[in-house]
């Protein structure tokens, strides 16, 4: 979090690897700054239950030793919500399926799309409506070319302030 404000805690404090503080270990003043959940349709009934911290390690890299960090370049997945910039966490020990998102190897270079299946073979496809389908060519091609599955992707928000440069 970034803020002048003195009020506000920030993270960037914090060392790395020490679970966040959320709403319950956090002064009364910081409640709706920080840490809090928010209900993006009905108010949710269990707001009595907060976890006490959370480790964001824990949280998005359930294999460490097989799980990889690759930044977005392109919009040809923004149909799914991911767009150019966007950080993502790749995990090589997943077995990629249909309608998951996938890092493949084409052309000497990684691309970033999802499975699908057409035409009684796998393709990578796009979701920008824009950029055509890629067929993976066959079950012994597949392995080759599909590297890893997307299990998370990271972005700012508009107005959101990057520490990128």
């Amino acid at each position: 979090m970034y803020s002048l404000r003195p009020d506000v805690v920030s993270l960037s404090l914090l060392p790395p690897g020490l679970p966040v503080p959320l709403r319950a270990e956090i002064p009364s003043r910081f409640c709706a700054l920080v840490g809090e959940s928010v209900a993006a349709g009905f108010p949710s009934p269990a707001d009595d239950y907060v976890e006490a911290r959370i480790d964001l390690n824990l949280e998005l890299i359930p294999s460490p030793l097989s799980t990889f960090f690759m930044r977005v370049q392109g919009d040809a997945l923004r149909g799914d919500g991911i767009v150019d910039g966007d950080l993502l966490v790749i995990d090589r020990s997943l077995d990629p399926r249909v309608g998951m998102v996938v890092v493949a190897v084409h052309d000497g270079g990684f691309i970033l799309r999802r499975l699908g299946r057409r035409d009684g073979g796998l393709w990578l496809l796009a979701s920008d409506g824009l950029t055509p389908p890629l067929p993976l060519a066959n079950d012994d091609d597949q392995a080759g070319q599909l590297w890893g599955v997307a299990i998370h992707a990271i972005h700012h928000l508009a107005g959101a302030p990057s520490r990128r440069s």
